[in-house]
């Protein structure tokens, strides 16, 4: 990890060295965005099929050189790049996204993890199917007002040593995946980035409640499927001699409590730096209109968004002094996770530079007018982009309809159908895949921690094909065909 980032910073300070000392302007940025080639994906491509495959033949080779494999095919993306556009471009696009987006994305993450793995919830649980839709239930809950990231890595050990007396139990984290790290995140602005950036341009806090009727549905939906396969499997369970009464013989029942629970002040913590980010712009005239520390070229880093930056670490260096070491060993808590998580989402962040490009571009060309268009580009863009700016492109497309009636945004009117086809998009679509959402690859490094073998990139698209896009179709005809 350390090698990583001296490469990257190296990488980094000698764009910026060999970078013209002029500084460019926003058409010709435009420019660039106009004359990009679609095959200049291809880093991006091979940055997400090196995840997919690699794994499933080389294991542990990839577990020692994934931060190599992302090193590999960032440079595959930045060196040609620079030489087309020059290394003052190179250095442009390259620090826009490292600065402005993945490491507000990394810090939050880290935050989030760190203040969740230092509670522990004690006691026996046993996990019958009973049991497991409960812990599901109070995960997804939780997710719109912890942020996913946070009401996954909160309910995930619980889960996991509850049905520890089971052989299997990766079905269990398949839905927590899809409930927990996605679809429970979509009634707030707290819950998931692309939503919150709908609120900092002008989509009022408490509009995400009209989610609810189409979160509630795909919740009876899949708590139905899931209650089904995990009950089917109970009963193998139990056939084959394991019971969960082993985890409750005498001397070995406990009742249920909380340890650690004053992290929640932090989880509070990091929450209000979020908040703040959006309101201090409209609260104290030096945070407005985009005031911060110029970096380069046009690159400014906020001064909002550097105060999110410093009450997250504050949060999560008081979790990390204040949380017994005891406690977190309960939680087999290790920073495996966020460091597989770092190493590969900066790999997907700077090969998806010129995919993201090209949709802001020619995203209004697509001939997108209708919620279900919108509901499925935006869902299938954000399984494998970064959510947040595709929902952002879309809403921006969406701005530019020319709607008479609906929510008044910072992009211009857009009808409330269609904004809620482009949120639940962006919001439950990201379950489709590994990459779709930040807190999937880390349940599944916590899960593959516990001796929980995972399903590959493609085996896990499998379970999210058969199962949720049956559901989706089904939201289509139902939330935005038949009643529009």
């Amino acid at each position: 990890m350390n090698k990583l980032c001296r490469i990257l910073s190296g990488s980094l300070a000698l764009l910026t060295l060999s970078a013209p000392p002029v500084f460019a302007n926003e058409a010709a940025h435009e420019l660039v965005n106009n004359s990009l080639p679609v095959w200049s994906i291809i880093p991006f491509v091979g940055m997400l099929l090196s995840i997919a495959i690699i794994p499933l033949f080389k294991g542990e080779w990839w577990e020692k050189n994934m931060k190599w494999v992302s090193l590999g095919w960032s440079l595959i993306f930045l060196i040609p790049f620079s030489a087309a556009y020059g290394a003052g471009e190179g250095a442009f696009r390259l620090l826009e996204s490292v600065l402005l987006d993945y490491i507000p994305f990394i810090v939050l993450l880290y935050g989030l993890f760190v203040a969740a793995g230092g509670i522990v919830i004690k006691g026996t649980l046993a996990g019958t199917t009973k049991i497991n839709a409960l812990l599901l239930l109070i995960g997804t809950a939780l997710a719109s007002w912890i942020g996913t990231t946070g009401a996954a890595m909160l309910m995930i050990r619980p889960l996991i040593r509850a049905n520890a007396w089971r052989q299997k139990k990766v079905h269990m984290m398949v839905f927590f995946i899809f409930l927990v790290a996605n679809m429970g995140g979509c009634l707030t602005p707290l819950g998931d980035p692309p939503l919150f950036m709908g609120f900092q341009r002008g989509v009022p806090f408490t509009w995400t409640f009209h989610l609810l009727p189409i979160l509630v549905f795909n919740l009876i939906l899949l708590f139905t499927v899931f209650c089904l396969i995990d009950h089917h499997y109970y009963k193998k369970e139990i056939a084959a001699g394991r019971s969960p009464m082993d985890m409750q013989k005498e001397g070995h029942k406990e009742p249920i409590r909380i340890e650690g629970g004053h992290n929640l002040i932090f989880i509070a913590m990091i929450i209000v730096g979020v908040l703040a980010n959006g309101l201090l712009p409209e609260m104290i005239p030096a945070f407005a209109h985009g005031a911060g520390i110029h970096v380069y070229d046009e690159i400014v880093f906020p001064f909002a968004t550097l105060a999110e930056v410093i009450i997250i670490l504050i949060a999560a260096f008081l979790s990390l002094k204040t949380t017994k070491e005891h406690t977190r060993e309960l939680n087999e808590f290790t920073n495996g996770p966020i460091i597989e998580v770092a190493v590969l989402f900066i790999g997907i962040f700077i090969t998806m530079i010129p995919a993201l490009m090209l949709l802001k571009t020619h995203g209004a060309e697509l001939g997108i007018n209708q919620p279900w268009q919108m509901f499925w580009a935006t869902g299938f863009l954000s399984s494998f982009l970064d959510n947040t700016p595709t929902y952002l492109v879309f809403l921006q497309t969406a701005g530019a309809l020319g709607a008479a009636t609906g929510i008044q945004t910072a992009v211009g009117t857009v009808s409330q159908i269609m904004l809620e086809a482009i949120s639940a998009g962006a919001v439950f679509m990201g379950a489709n895949t590994y990459i779709g959402n930040a807190p999937n690859f880390m349940v599944k490094a916590i899960a593959e921690e516990n001796n929980i073998k995972m399903p590959s990139f493609f085996g896990y698209m499998a379970w999210s094909n058969s199962i949720l896009i049956p559901v989706f179709i089904i939201d289509t005809f139902v939330f935005f065909l038949l009643f529009i």
